[in-house]
């Protein structure tokens, strides 16, 4: 069974978008969130987007992964942010 990127897109925010919404708000608030903590929180969203509705995964790659990068960015006054995974 496949799924076009609408369906994918809800997929991903009806089983996820809890998950989602904590993941954005500690990226965007946590007074002490690092920049590698971030990045990897950012890795654990993706993970478990992959997991849980993985036919949503280009959603998340396309649309949300570049959001949250450039929450870090903004915060960290950083121009580029190293590319995933991050140990």
């Amino acid at each position: 069974m496949t799924c076009d990127a609408d369906d994918d897109l809800e997929r991903l925010d009806t089983r996820c978008a809890l998950m989602l919404e904590v993941t954005y708000h500690t990226l965007r608030c946590d007074p002490d969130l690092r920049l590698c903590e971030g990045l990897r929180l950012i890795e654990a969203a993706r993970t478990a987007v992959s997991r849980i509705a993985p036919d949503a995964l280009t959603t998340f790659d396309d649309q949300l992964l570049p959001r949250m990068r450039g929450i870090l960015m903004e915060r960290f006054g950083v121009s580029d942010l190293p590319g995933m995974p991050v140990n």
